[in-house]
């Protein structure tokens, strides 16, 4: 069991934000899974991000590696809230979910906070139920750089979500950070969560509880030869890129030991932290968790939760009895 705040992860594991927890049936896959201590859903926009064919997906032939071009879900917000409604009153489970967020304005993302706060407060009981999300990292958005690869453009959004803190500190707000690879980018995200910290009768708290650490790594490029075919028909060999648009987010084993530089850099800085609040700050490690040898990695690297994305993309929801060791 993992404390968020008041979100209880139990088991430590959960599914990335991901193509993969887009529609009702995965959702409840996943939450009816025992193996699993949360459900995150696929980020969702305000409106919904129109998606098309080049947004996909291709697999690796020699490793359990993938390449996606996907954007966020072309489902709204308002369409996962009326499923995890569903999934909150059914009273299967008391297992929480982790909703998914971002926009292209810090107004937009506002007006999803008030929503999803409604939501929280129309049931006492799902308070403690309902995180929150914020990508701020994802690679393939044409024309929008991740934001959090330049604080500045980051910093009216950090300030939407600590707002929506100080109105109300039930509010778990976590943050999913892209791979970065220069010691000055995780000092600088450092000190800027670390600006956001506040006292409140003499207690010191920070807005965000957690970083899930790391999203896709970017510009990257698999030509189709180096991809397995979605079906015994397909023939890779004779397409110039594994995705339509070449360039796409590497995610699973490539990325691993970037990731978990990462969560372990992270880890020790907010572990050195003179701020007690940011000391408070949990890691979602996530990048290249494909076996169970890879959640131990992550856990001595200092992440408390592990998250996978493509591992479940291969092996759909019994990737987490796989990572727990107990699949057969």
């Amino acid at each position: 069991m993992v404390l968020i705040r008041s979100i209880d992860v139990s088991p430590s594991m959960v599914n990335c934000s991901c193509a993969w927890a887009s529609d009702y049936q995965q959702l409840n896959d996943l939450y009816q899974s025992p193996y699993t201590g949360a459900v995150t859903t696929r980020t969702a926009t305000l409106d919904g991000f129109k998606e098309d064919e080049t947004h996909t997906v291709a697999f690796m032939k020699d490793s359990l590696s993938s390449l996606n071009s996907y954007g966020y879900s072309p489902l709204p917000l308002h369409q996962y809230l009326e499923w995890i409604r569903e999934f909150l009153g059914d009273g299967r489970s008391v297992k929480p979910f982790i909703i998914s967020i971002t926009e292209s304005s810090a107004e937009k993302l506002s007006e999803m906070l008030v929503t999803i706060q409604q939501f929280r407060t129309s049931n006492s009981a799902w308070r403690s139920r309902i995180a929150v999300e914020f990508n701020s990292s994802c690679p393939n958005i044409k024309g929008h750089s991740p934001p959090s690869y330049h604080l500045p453009f980051l910093k009216p959004f950090l300030d939407v979500l600590a707002k929506a803190f100080h109105d109300d500190s039930t509010l778990t707000i976590g943050l999913k950070l892209p791979p970065y690879i220069i010691a000055t980018q995780f000092r600088d995200v450092i000190e800027c969560i670390s600006s956001y910290t506040h006292t409140n009768s003499g207690i010191r708290t920070n807005p965000f509880a957690y970083f899930t650490c790391t999203n896709t790594l970017g510009n990257s490029l698999v030509f189709g030869d180096q991809a397995r075919a979605p079906d015994a028909n397909a023939d890779m060999s004779e397409s110039d890129f594994a995705v339509p648009p070449g360039l796409g987010g590497l995610a699973g084993e490539a990325i691993h030991a970037l990731s978990l530089g990462n969560v372990y850099t992270f880890s020790r800085l907010l572990a050195e932290s003179d701020d007690p609040a940011m000391r408070e700050i949990v890691i979602i490690g996530a990048g290249g968790v494909t076996s169970p040898e890879a959640v131990e990695r992550m856990n001595r690297a200092g992440a408390k939760i592990v998250g996978c994305a493509t591992l479940l993309g291969r092996e759909g929801v019994k990737a987490f009895e796989i990572l727990s060791g107990n699949a057969q």
